[in-house]
């Protein structure tokens, strides 16, 4: 018989709105060393306590994806701002046949019940939230992954200026793989370390880039990335945590590439016009050279 005794948790639920059972194990792709939720067994959680994504198709995947991995009879909490996909959980989670109680606490709705022994549209639900090739993009992607059905502008316009690169260098963000493949175009590059805090997108980008001389990493940048001696680093980096614009990301981002990079090395930056990096560069880097400025964003060339 299955063990359907462990709890799961995906995401940091606050704690004043869900009790997270101790030694829950985390499934959320964005916490590096978490289980995976999609490769679960069906039916062995007795409980799941899900924060849940804004993305429309990425909640609703994660929602299943959880419904599946209960025994029937098991107990689910499903939580997230009203503005954030919370008003709809109640009504998703009706549409796969449960019965569910509904509370707002905290600008959350909050929403708990049993799992059913017959569950409804399951499938196709899973089957719009799974990894997918996109012919316009021409690479695979996953619903619920950074610019995943688009190409993001402000990558694009640091593709369409990065110079012809050389030797060892970095990634630092690097979601499906979208300016790894301008990078690794430059026969000088000899290695290239791709890190990204998103499981599903490091996943993607190992379908997306087959070069010997890409190296994948599911690395939480903020927390120091081991890399030293680089001869550059590329990146876009992130300024939303959890919905929320948090500006600290891209400064710490930037911190991270000045201890990866060697004297003389350089770092390609992207960000958005209003984002407030220059203070930042200027302290860490010995000269920084603002090259574009596009579309809303800027490029900056930092030499250590």
């Amino acid at each position: 018989m299955q063990d359907t005794k462990q709890s799961g948790v995906y995401g940091t639920p606050p704690a004043e709105l869900a009790e997270v059972p101790a030694g829950a194990i985390q499934l959320s792709p964005l916490i590096p060393g978490s289980g995976q939720l999609e490769a679960q067994e069906e039916g062995s959680f007795s409980e799941m306590i899900v924060l849940a994504p804004p993305g429309t198709v990425e909640r609703r995947y994660t929602i299943a994806l959880a419904l599946r991995a209960l025994a029937p009879g098991g107990f689910l909490t499903v939580l997230a701002p009203k503005d954030k996909g919370g008003s709809r959980i109640a009504k998703e989670l009706k549409g796969f046949g449960c019965n569910v109680d509904e509370t707002s606490r905290r600008h959350h709705r909050i929403c708990t019940g049993k799992r059913p022994t017959c569950l409804v549209g399951l499938e196709e639900v899973l089957a719009e939230g799974n990894p997918r090739r996109d012919e316009t993009l021409g690479l695979w992607t996953w619903p619920g992954v950074f610019s995943w059905n688009r190409f993001d502008p402000g990558s694009t316009l640091l593709e369409q200026n990065l110079p012809s690169l050389g030797g060892r260098g970095a990634d630092f963000g690097c979601g499906i793989g979208t300016l790894a493949h301008a990078i690794l175009a430059s026969p000088k590059v000899e290695h290239l370390a791709m890190l990204d805090i998103d499981r599903r997108a490091v996943e993607m980008a190992a379908r997306n880039i087959d070069d010997s001389r890409a190296e994948l990493r599911w690395a939480d940048i903020r927390s120091g990335t081991e890399l030293k001696g680089l001869d550059f680093v590329v990146m876009n980096p992130p300024f939303h945590d959890g919905g929320a614009e948090d500006q600290s990301l891209g400064q710490t981002f930037i911190r991270r590439a000045a201890e990866a990079l060697r004297p003389g090395g350089v770092l390609w930056l992207v960000a958005n016009r209003h984002l407030p990096y220059e203070a930042v560069l200027k302290t860490l880097f010995k000269r920084v050279m603002p090259k574009i400025e596009a579309n809303g964003y800027k490029i900056y060339e930092a030499v250590k």
